[in-house]
Parts: C-alpha cells; structure tokens; sequence
C-alpha cells in the first residue's frame, strides 16, 4: 500500500466536519473513486448482518436489495476475500446476479463494485460503490478503494477495542442500520415453523423475493403480526 495514498484518505477521512466516522468513510469512498454512491456492510457469516452507512436513499436500497435477496457484489467480495466488479450490469459479459441485476438497473445503478473489509483472515463485511453509468474504475481508483475498505476495516476494530462484549460503540451504531426488525421476524418465523433461526431468515428472504419487498418490510410485517409462516396455505397477504 502506498504511503502517500494511505495519508491522503486518511486526511480526507479526518476531515470529517462532525460527521460519525463510518459515514465520513463511505462519503470519501464515493469521492475518490467517483461513484454515484455507496455503502458498507457488516456481515455474520454468510448472511449480511447490518448496514454500517450508505451515502444517500439510493445507496441504502441497493444495500438493502443485497440484504433482501443475498446476492450482489458485497456478499460476494466479503465471502470470496476479494474485489467484486461489474462494470456493465445491465449488460454483463457474465452474468451472476439473476435476482439483484434487475431491480438494482431499475433504480438506477449501472456499475457496481465490492471491496472486502478484511484485516487478514477476519473478514468484517464489504464496502460497496455503485455508479448511474456503465464503466471500470481506472487504475487509481481501484487502488483509493482498496485503502478505504482497509481503512474501515481498522476503524471498526479500533472503535469496538475498549466496548464490553456484547454492546457496539456510539460511533458505529450512529447512522447505522442493523436490520433488527429482521432478526426479531426470524426468531418469530423459527418458533412458527419450528425451524433454525437461519432457516427461517431464508424464508424471509424468499417471501420479500416472491412479494418485490425489502426483507425489512416482511419482517416488520411479522412483527406487527399482520403476516405468519405458520398458516396452512402459507404466509398470509398482509
């Protein structure tokens, strides 16, 4: 990693103006590499878990697509340890994303790109860009997106280093979205169906798929108890 190029985010970074940190973090990400907007996402396992900070609404309903349907370039770059691009998603060379591309093209977003927040082997999520046009990041670009998703990668461990187990620190819960709705919905879906807690968050994702929800909007309809899982035709219209 440059030197130079370390010190130069991290100046843009510190200039922050009040901002909480992890939102100063995707705003410069956006800004270096010319993006529209973007996001970045914290990740259990294989499942998203929480969106840290997203620029703007168009940013946090891509963010929450990849939720929603468990696919996209953050979930990608966070499981495979490395970057994820699609310069063209409207008309990819490959096709990979049958689920997310559409919706993700019909809000706007052309180009999308993923950046694993990772120290080492310890895999924390994803930073995710998204552009209104079609085209690669240049050289440079690549290489400021690179620092960035390192840069929160630190951020987030440093921030949590002095937090008692179990709590997260006041920086990273300001602006963020950690999807609670969604965990209280799958522990409710798991007792009605007698399933796992994860089997019953793949539930929510297909009911969300099926309805061309968000998976937050199924589950705050399970939460208000206007949906069940455990009917015998099914989940119920709301």
């Amino acid at each position: 990693m440059s030197s130079h190029r370390l010190l130069r985010i991290l100046a843009m970074v510190s200039a922050n103006g009040g901002e909480p940190v992890p939102a100063r973090l995707c705003q410069v990400a956006a800004e270096v590499t010319a993006a529209t907007c973007g996001g970045i996402m914290l990740v259990d396992g294989a499942l998203p878990r929480a969106s840290l900070c997203s620029t703007d609404p168009l940013a946090a309903y891509i963010e929450g697509l990849q939720h929603t349907l468990g696919e996209g370039p953050g979930i990608d770059a966070h499981a495979l340890g490395g970057p994820v691009a699609e310069p063209d998603l409207a008309e990819p060379a490959v096709a990979r994303w049958p689920a997310f591309a559409a919706p993700a093209v019909a809000a706007g977003v052309r180009a999308v790109f993923g950046f694993p927040v990772r120290i080492g082997a310890v895999r924390l999520g994803a930073l995710d860009l998204y552009r209104d046009r079609p085209g690669p990041l240049t050289a440079d670009q690549h290489a400021d997106a690179l620092v960035l998703a390192d840069v929160a990668a630190r951020a987030v461990l440093s921030l949590q280093v002095d937090v008692a187990p179990g709590t997260l620190a006041p920086e990273l819960d300001v602006g963020a979205d950690w999807q609670l709705v969604v965990h209280q919905a799958a522990g409710m879906v798991s007792v009605q169906l007698a399933v796992t807690v994860a089997e019953a968050l793949v539930r929510l994702r297909a009911q969300a798929f099926a309805r061309n929800r968000l998976v937050a909007e199924v589950a705050q309809d399970v939460v208000d108890r206007r949906l069940r899982f455990d009917q015998a035709d099914g989940p119920d219209d709301p």
